[in-house]
This record gives C-alpha cells, structure tokens and sequence, in this order.
C-alpha cells in the first residue's frame, strides 16, 4: 500500500509491505539506507531507547538479577518489593502519574556505593546478561547511523552509568540516563534532576542538542513505548521498534516508520510492560538494598 513517510526530514511517498499485525517489513533496509547513504551530515545524529529497543526486556531487571546472582538481592526481596512498587504505580496513576515518590527512591540502591564499584557491576553483568539480549535488527540500524558518520546516543531511565557501559560495548557515542548524586566518589542515593522519563528524555535531548549543535529535524528517534511518544515527536525522523499497541497506533496515524524484530507470537504479544516493569524493579531493586543493608547492621 502507498503511505506518506518522513525521510531525511521531508515527506515523500513510498510503497511498503507490511505482516500480518500491520508491522513494515524491510523499512529500514530500503529508506533508512537511502536516507543515510548521502555525504555525512554533522547535524544529525540518533537517540535509541533501550528497554524493548535495543535490548529484550528491561536494563534494570537484568542488571537486578545480576545483583541476586552476587547476593547483593534475594529472590524474596524482589518479589516482595516489586508487589510493594506495583501498588504504589497503580495509585500514582489515580493521582494524576505522581512520580515524587518514584523520584525520591528510585536510586537509593546506590546509596554509599563508589562510582567504580558501579561502573565495574554494569560491565560484568552487561557481558553476562545483556550482551546476548541486544536485538541485532536494532543494533544495525545503529550502526547505519555510525556508518553514515552520525552520532549515536542510547535515552535511557536506567541509571547513566550503566547507559554508558552498554552504549560503550556497542560503539556508540554515548548515553543519557538517570543521574545520581556523588559526593567524594560515592553515592548519596539521591537523583541529579529528574528521572530519564518520559517528557524529561525530549528535553534532555533537546539540551543535547543545542551542546552538540544538533539539528533535530534532520536526526532520528527510535522506541518501543508509547511513553517516548515526547521524544519521538521533536524529531525529523521517528521510528517505533517493537512498538507497544498505543505506540503502533499513533505510528500508523502519524506515519512513522515501523519495525519489529519480534515474529510471530511475540510480535502479537508484548511479554514485559516495560514502563511498567521498570519503574517496578528500580523500586524493587531499591527495596531490596536498602533491607539488605539494614540486615548487615544487625
């Protein structure tokens, strides 16, 4: 069917296939490669999401399990604080989406850690865990942007260092994430401005790019969530990558491109409600340090 797509900032007509969840097929093979086949532009660059983006399932939960694995967590301090978060999200949703309390102990896990124990965790648990879960559909349009001479950036709520550590193993240019407060080369368990969320990720990009002297009409945003729909829309070039139901549908109303490297049932079906399961184990991750701390007091 013939449907009207923004490339390289300008509308244009094209042709496309699409599966049978009204997923496009081989968009990113065909335009995204036109797009960026022309002399390198030092305007542009690409902001990728991370959960259900460019990695199966969510950053935070892996790097949990890793934690459980050095017995930083136990099975039961994840589950009971997970519940505890779930509730929690569930009434700050009823109260108009208040993220104070998420905010207040979103990083607190961290708190007294050194900034090295944290960078040295990211990278073994990355290799662990991580590494094998990067969609490899993602990771080349990636590299189409590198290839291009374009800058890369993962946009992510995960705490900035572990951003960089899987940013860095992929080689690309760089990250934006949560920030934690350091004083004297350790945490203090509190958040340096706002959780990575949301509409806080288009203005983050926004800053970025006035830094870098970016041209956001000519630069491209990928995401899987609905809740990234702020950072799509600041961009020339938005692309949804195994998009959730709302995010499909505003996709297919703005014509924003489609890709989904998911097939068959899970394409039909998102196992992990990502937003969701993120602020839930960030919390729970959270939770569980803190008890284990108090724990080791006694």
């Amino acid at each position: 069917m013939a449907r009207t797509r923004r490339v390289g900032g300008k509308s244009k007509k094209v042709t496309v296939s699409t599966d049978a969840y009204g997923h496009t097929a081989g968009w990113a093979a065909t335009d995204l490669e036109v797009a960026l086949s022309g002399p390198p532009d030092s305007e542009a660059a690409a902001f990728f999401d991370v959960d259900n983006t460019m990695m199966q399932g969510a950053s935070i939960y892996w790097f949990a399990r890793g934690l459980a694995a050095r017995k930083y967590l136990t099975t039961g301090d994840l589950a009971r604080f997970a519940w505890q978060q779930a509730r929690f999200r569930l009434l700050a949703r009823e109260h108009a989406g208040d993220m104070s309390r998420a905010k207040a102990t979103a990083l607190a896990f961290v708190e007294g850690w050194r900034v090295e124990d944290m960078e040295r965790l990211s990278e073994e648990i990355f290799d662990e865990l991580m590494a094998e879960r990067i969609w490899a559909g993602t990771r080349a349009l990636a590299q189409l942007h590198l290839d291009a001479g374009q800058r890369v950036w993962l946009v992510s709520a995960a705490p900035v260092e572990l951003g960089r550590v899987i940013a860095g193993r992929l080689g690309l240019t760089g990250a934006v994430g949560t920030v934690a407060e350091v004083k004297e080369g350790a945490y203090t368990g509190r958040l340096v401005g706002d959780l990575m969320h949301g509409p806080a990720k288009a203005d983050a990009i926004r800053q970025l790019a006035t830094v870098e002297g970016l041209d956001l009409s000519r630069c491209t945003a990928y995401s899987d969530s609905s809740n990234d729909i702020p950072m799509l829309s600041i961009v020339g070039n938005a692309v949804a990558v195994n998009p959730d139901s709302a995010l499909l549908a505003e996709a297919r109303e703005r014509g924003w491109e489609v890709r989904d490297f998911r097939t068959g049932r899970k394409a039909a079906k998102i196992a992990v409600p990502t937003t969701a399961a993120t602020a839930i184990l960030v919390g729970a991750v959270a939770a569980g340090m803190a008890f284990r701390r108090r724990r080791s007091r006694r």
